[in-house]
């Protein structure tokens, strides 16, 4: 691994904050220790750098040209170029594949070994589906099956807070209905594994102490608030157990994110979205970074939407995204999984 990792930056929905947060971190990259290529539409981003007043160069590369080490004002970039042109603040779905190739070019580059990370701006889900492509879910259920992998675990990350706090999601982005049809014993157990394996492989947690929340109120009650747990939370995790995995609950989420648990856990399993997301975003929101754990390649985004309201408009904070390429960076120091 080299010493300078090459981090590929995606810049999410043209209409959104992506693009303007690539270039205020283009315009003073500091001390990160990685070299960053944007994979997005250059003329988007030098129109977006003007109308912000960024003095930022924007520098196309072509196909095999190195990317250059990371300096203030200049943003190297693998051009993939707009559908349709676009007006900040205003969605435009025929623009959606243009979204998903700058994901393409990002997991090909990683895979063939031309980038060490990806990193992701946001993107609108909504403008994907509407632009033609109705099965799309997000980032992370692309991902996965960009990459041919049969489970994937969305973790978010904040590592400045005291303690740092890591959530990961048995389920992602399912309505509240689907939820408890989604969680059984074979899921749940790839989850989990997972979780552990990553943690010790990323984050350097050399025997994760993971805490798991259960579905329903009070955990079930015994199951006279739901049986999820009784059936099967709590017998999965007993299997885990005697696999030699540390592991806690089910515990009631409402009770579990409290200093008395949190002291000693290096992550949380929360079963949906919902549940354990915003405790993680109180705690942190625009330091948290989200990782996408279980592909053949590293890849961590922000913790925000795409934020409309504040496109072009110079008030997006870049932090997240700093944060998601700092990690990103550190993960392909500390050893990237290689395809």
């Amino acid at each position: 691994m080299a010493s300078s990792p090459l981090l590929a930056l995606t810049t999410g929905e043209p209409a959104g904050i992506g693009p303007d947060l690539t270039l205020a971190l283009a315009a003073s990259w500091g001390v990160l220790e990685a070299r960053v290529v944007a994979v997005g539409d250059p003329e988007l981003l030098a129109a977006r750098a003007a109308g912000l007043s960024l003095a930022v160069r924007i520098v196309p590369l072509a196909d095999g040209e190195t990317v250059p080490a990371s300096r203030d004002g200049v943003l190297p970039v693998w051009p993939v170029r707009l559908r349709t042109p676009t007006e900040a603040g205003r969605l435009d779905p025929a623009n959606a594949a243009y979204v998903l190739e700058t994901l393409d070019v990002a997991i090909a580059a990683c895979r063939d070994g031309h980038a060490d990370a990806m990193v992701t701006a946001p993107l609108h889900k909504g403008a994907i589906i509407e632009g033609g492509y109705p099965r799309f879910t997000g980032h992370t259920e692309y991902l996965r099956d960009a990459c041919g992998v049969e489970e994937v675990v969305m973790m978010l990350a904040t590592e400045r807070t005291k303690p740092p706090l890591r959530v990961a999601l048995a389920t992602t982005h399912l309505p509240l209905r689907a939820v408890a049809d989604a969680i059984d014993a074979q899921s749940l157990r790839r989850v989990i594994t997972i979780l552990a394996a990553d943690l010790r492989r990323h984050f350097g947690v050399a025997r994760p102490r993971i805490l798991v929340c259960g579905l329903n109120p009070h955990a079930g009650e015994d199951g006279h608030l739901g049986i999820e747990e009784r059936d099967i939370i709590a017998p999965t995790l007993a299997e885990l157990r005697h696999d030699g995995l540390d592991l806690v609950g089910p515990l009631p989420a409402d009770t579990l994110f409290t200093p008395h648990h949190l002291d000693d856990a290096d992550a949380v399993l929360a079963m949906y979205h919902d549940q354990g997301l915003p405790v993680l975003k109180y705690a942190g929101f625009g330091e948290a970074t989200n990782v996408t754990l279980g592909l053949p390649l590293i890849r961590t985004s922000v913790d925000h939407g795409t934020a409309l309201d504040l496109a072009a408009s110079g008030q997006a904070d870049a932090g997240s995204l700093r944060v998601a390429l700092e990690v990103a960076a550190r993960m392909a120091r500390d050893g990237a999984p290689r395809p």
